[in-house]
């Protein structure tokens, strides 16, 4: 049992990681401004189902069936935005149309939960309207 043990070897010397060729960016309008287009396009009268949107984006050269959420997270935000109406349906799904009047930005309420000088919840007397 006189045999020497082997020296441990080195480990090999990592190689730096490569930074990968980042994706080019891809040129056209956005998700957002190709519902837009669409809805505006539209002669309905009740607006352009989630279906009938999805056929005119597939349409127009878009891959609905890669970016599915990412087209339903623009039609949320735009109707939380206010530039589309939901005429039927919840969330996603249902019809959407363009609003006509665009509501004013609705104004900032006081940070605080109970105002030091008023008491009242909501809105501080003294911090005026913007």
């Amino acid at each position: 049992m006189a045999e020497a043990a082997p020296a441990a070897a080195a480990p090999p010397a990592k190689a730096p990681k490569k930074k990968s060729a980042s994706k080019p960016k891809k040129t056209g309008p956005s998700v957002r401004d190709l519902i837009v287009k669409t809805v505006s396009a539209s002669k309905e009268r009740s607006g352009v189902s989630l279906a009938a949107l999805k056929k005119a984006l597939s349409a127009g050269g878009y891959d609905v069936e890669k970016n599915n959420s990412r087209v339903k997270l623009a039609i949320k935000s735009l109707v939380t935005n206010g530039t589309l109406v939901q005429t039927k349906g919840t969330g996603a799904s249902g019809s959407f149309k363009l609003n006509k009047k665009q509501t004013p930005p609705q104004r900032q309420l006081c940070r605080a939960r109970r105002c030091r000088c008023s008491g009242v919840s909501g809105r501080c007397a003294r911090v005026p309207d913007r």
